[in-house]
């Protein structure tokens, strides 16, 4: 019956109407599909975090414009509100971002434009009424004017000297600490940014400048460059998806390489944070990097046990440092530093080995052989997360992690000789040598900052880089 009822309709010609034909307005209102708005938080917020809060972020708010919390959008800045909820075409917002006949737009001042897309999305949200939808668990509570509160102290990630020795960087949540040791370990400022992990730090070779590799975990990662002492944000550059790690200055302090926990490796100008080299020739996350003494060569390591060598002017992939045969490293590399002077790298990472390595290669690769490796020392139990130069290059240190405990090792370079061991009643995740004096700072995962007698391992201040609060506060 309903191949006849089909037959009949064909053959009644076009003067039959389709069955059930309900197109364009003849619909009700009521019944046509509704679009929900955009969210800020899942769709509005994460184009302002890597578009635009590298310049408009509370530690460096360009024209007293903070784009990080939606509150702070609706307040605006110094000429004005920006936003006007339910239009999009009075709102400062959208104009800025749209070019100007043949002109560009006026923001972002670096970088692409934004798509097509992504202005539709903020102007929809902002017609629809700019609401918020963040969750309030998720919104942002630190700054300057709000500083982290301490009720214990922090797991200790990351520390170092200045140049001159006048000042220690510690890491904490959300801030780096600067201390100045001299003076009883007082805290001189707390660089306040936006990422909450601080994973790494490294002072400009001048001293002048504070690298820090940093992020939100699963969100984004974050460049900052800081000037010291004035404690001010000159760079902060959204990268990834993740915290990054193992930042790095250039020689003439021009040029800052880190990696990232998407398996690439990137070289970015410290002025203006533009690229200058991307690879991706890594298999897991690169946690470390150095310049050569030239600085136009580049070294990674990763937690996908190899260290990688590239050419930065041609971004170009050279070779495997390390023996590519399997099993000749047992884990992944967490920690390199290229020796003072010369082009050798000492690493350390999963099987508490420590290794000395030539930069180059000097003859063929044969497969199996392990010819850049120049000297295995002893090994420390568990894991080794920091390796580090004295200033002459003549010893070094490492330290590791085990079971909640750790130790640093102290060794001569030339013949491999240990000369002491101190075990730490904490994991040790990073070291810094005092650049003048017979001393060596650890960070600690138990929250303290311990420094080391050089001569005998002994430790010889201990002290809280944190101010901690008061529980019945």
């Amino acid at each position: 019956m309903l191949l006849v009822a089909t037959l009949a309709l064909a053959a009644a010609g076009p003067s039959v109407a389709p069955p059930l034909a309900v197109a364009g307005p003849s619909v009700a209102p009521w019944l046509a599909p509704q679009e929900p708005p955009p969210s800020f938080h899942r769709q509005v917020r994460p184009i302002l975090q890597a578009r635009c809060q590298g310049c408009h972020q509370p530690a460096k708010a360009k024209l007293g414009v903070d784009l990080t919390s939606h509150a702070a959008i609706l307040r605006g800045g110094k000429d004005g509100p920006i936003l006007e909820a339910g239009d999009a075409a009075a709102s400062l917002l959208i104009d800025v971002l749209l070019p100007l006949g043949a002109e560009p737009p006026d923001m972002p001042e670096e970088g692409e434009p934004l798509s097509d897309d992504e202005i539709a999305l903020l102007r929809a949200w902002i017609n629809a009424g700019a609401h918020d939808d963040t969750p309030p668990a998720l919104a942002r509570t630190i700054d300057a004017e709000h500083p982290p509160l301490y009720l214990q102290p922090p797991v200790l990630t990351s520390l170092a000297w200045s140049p001159d020795g006048e000042l220690l960087a510690v890491s904490g949540h959300h801030e780096v600490l600067l201390h100045a040791p001299q003076e009883s370990d007082q805290t001189l400022l707390r660089l306040i940014g936006m990422s909450e992990r601080i994973q790494d730090l490294a002072f400009s070779p001048d001293g002048g400048r504070l690298a820090v590799a940093a992020g939100s975990p699963a969100r984004i990662g974050e460049l900052q460059i800081w000037t010291v002492p004035e404690g001010k944000l000159s760079l902060s550059l959204p990268v990834s998806y993740d915290t990054i790690y193992g930042v790095s200055w250039s020689p003439d302090g021009s040029r800052v390489a880190f990696g990232c926990a998407d398996n690439s490796v990137r070289v970015v100008e410290a002025e203006s944070g533009r690229e200058i080299l991307f690879q991706g020739a890594h298999s897991d996350w690169v946690l470390g990097t150095e310049f050569s003494a030239d600085a136009s060569h580049l070294v990674t390591i990763s937690r996908d046990r190899s260290m990688k060598l590239y050419k930065i002017e041609s971004d170009q992939f050279i070779d495997n440092i390390t023996s590519i045969t399997p099993g000749a490293l047992k884990g992944g590399l967490l920690s390199v530093q290229r020796r003072p002077g010369v082009d050798q790298l000492l690493v350390g990472g999963a099987d508490g080995t420590p290794r000395l390595y030539r930069m180059f290669r000097e003859k063929k690769r044969v497969i199996g052989d392990d010819f850049n490796l120049i000297r295995a020392f002893d090994a420390l139990p568990g894991r080794i997360y920091a390796v580090a130069f004295q200033a002459d290059g003549s010893r070094f240190a490492a330290g590791s992690s085990w079971s909640g405990r750790g130790m640093v090792q102290f060794a001569q370079v030339e013949d491999g000789a240990t000369l002491w061991r101190q075990d730490i009643s904490a994991a040790v995740y990073d070291l810094s040598f005092h650049p003048h004096l017979p001393r060596l700072s650890i960070a600690c995962s138990d929250g303290w900052v311990r420094t080391l007698s050089t001569e005998d391992g002994s430790v010889i201040d201990e002290f809280l880089p944190v101010p901690l609060q008061d529980s019945a506060q």
